[in-house]
């Protein structure tokens, strides 16, 4: 067909039949599967179930995709401590005085969350059920609000520990805790540019974010320290318990997150929150999340091995490869598909399928650094989960928030932080340094 050898005719049909069914909604890891399975069939006769189970074994027994379900348990356990409430409460008071201060506590709360528990999800619902109310009751603006808890509830897709970062760093076969140290930096930017972003919108206009009474700020003056203290001092235990365990290479990855697991029990056990229904709970949404995870990882195999095998990964690769562009303009393609897919699908879908086919092209062709790549795009996907009408984290925003908050004040709200997000990423794209300021300290 048009010069095109009948296995890549065969392999590009196989993907616009996955597309297909996705379209007609059926679940991701049946689509993935069944087409797998009939084109395989289709493709290399009866052999190929032969190939198959061996493919599947060896992926679900690699020891670094451990990893995923003890940092979701250190989550999920980590949700139910109360750690968030302590935090937003504390940090509200801290910055409260400033214009916007309750904003950028929320700001800082989502990174030390992002830090801990690496769930997008959690995070916005969490802050939206505790902060919204708060800066609802404050007078700041609903735009202002809602933009706010989404960005910061996307940290987590970017700060370690993040799940994403441990599928990106088995795809791509690089050091996951490498991902961590480089991906760590351009968190910090990503934060940074929210900050700075509330402070002159507080400054700017002030009626949008307005201040806490200095009466109320006096009367939390006083026992300012200990409350920090307290509200702190445990996710900053488990931080360094976990990243600086990896940063510092005494535990691999899937190491530091059953210390990161342990952790978020004790924490429950600490605050008095441990019970045997909340233990049941964290344990039934961990293996909910973790097998969503892993069926879909199944779904992925069976369609990245046909696709392989008909040679509709080197289709792909060659139309990239004959883009007129160069390196930066092919990359600049890459990230716009992967960030216009996350509007649409979830970041597990985007891992397993288009990420082996598309970044090959990047690491073999033009040479760009796996590390840094798959930092770029943990930011992208990050990105892709904010804008509207399918950001994933509006959805979960729009799941908590009260009748007041009008779907368009939650789309309105989030526009200024994707600008803020596109900056960043062009930020770590235009200077590299960036990812690998840390990693040559932590790795020399």
């Amino acid at each position: 067909m048009f010069g095109i050898p009948w296995d890549q005719t065969l392999g590009g049909l196989m993907f616009v039949g996955m597309i297909v069914f996705l379209f007609f909604g059926f679940p991701v890891a049946f689509s993935l599967t069944f087409t797998g399975l009939v084109f395989g069939l289709i493709g290399f006769g009866i052999d190929f179930f032969n190939i198959l189970p061996l493919r599947i074994w060896g992926t679900m027994t690699n020891f670094t995709l451990l990893a995923v379900p003890l940092f979701v348990f250190m989550g999920v356990a980590l949700e139910k401590s109360g750690l968030a409430e302590e935090l937003l409460e504390t940090m509200a008071l801290l910055f409260g005085g400033l214009r916007g201060g309750i904003a950028i506590s929320v700001v800082v709360v989502g990174a030390i969350l992002a830090a801990s528990t690496g769930i997008v999800g959690a995070s916005v619902i969490t802050m939206g059920l505790v902060s919204l109310p708060t800066m609802l009751r404050r007078g700041y603006d609903k735009q202002v609000i809602t933009g706010t808890i989404c960005a910061s509830g996307t940290l987590g897709q970017i700060i370690p520990p993040s799940i994403i970062l441990v599928l990106l760093g088995d795809i791509l076969g690089v050091s996951v805790g490498d991902l961590y140290i480089g991906a760590f930096v351009p968190g910090l930017v990503l934060m940074s540019l929210y900050i700075l972003y509330l402070v002159i919108l507080g400054q700017w206009k002030p009626h949008l974010a307005p201040p806490i009474p200095r009466e109320e700020i006096a009367a939390f003056q006083a026992e300012a320290l200990r409350r920090v203290a307290i509200a702190l001092a445990p996710a900053l235990v488990l931080i360094v318990a976990v990243l600086g365990s990896i940063f510092m290479g005494i535990a691999s990855p899937t190491e530091g997150a059953a210390v990161g697991a342990m952790g978020g029990l004790l924490l429950t056990l600490v605050k008095r929150r441990f019970t045997m229904p909340m233990f049941r709970d964290v344990c039934r949404t961990t293996t909910r999340i973790t097998s969503l995870a892993f069926i879909i990882l199944v779904g992925a195999n069976t369609f990245g091995l046909v696709l392989r095998g008909l040679n509709g990964d080197k289709l792909i690769q060659d139309l990239l490869l004959h883009l007129p562009f160069g390196p930066y303009g092919v990359l600049a393609v890459v990230m716009l598909v992967i960030f216009i897919l996350g509007f649409f699908i979830d970041f597990f879908e985007i891992c397993f399928i288009h990420v082996p086919i598309l970044t090959p092209v990047l690491v073999q062709h033009f040479h760009f650094d796996p590390v840094w790549l798959a930092v770029v795009l943990g930011v992208t996907l990050q990105t892709s989960f904010l804008p509207p009408p399918f950001g994933f984290a509006l959805f979960y925003l729009r799941g908590v928030a009260p009748p007041e908050i009008r779907t368009g004040d939650i789309y309105r709200g989030v526009l200024p932080f994707v600008c803020l997000q596109l900056i960043g990423l062009a930020l770590v794209i235009a200077f590299p340094e960036i990812v690998y300021v840390l990693i040559r300290v932590f790795r020399g």
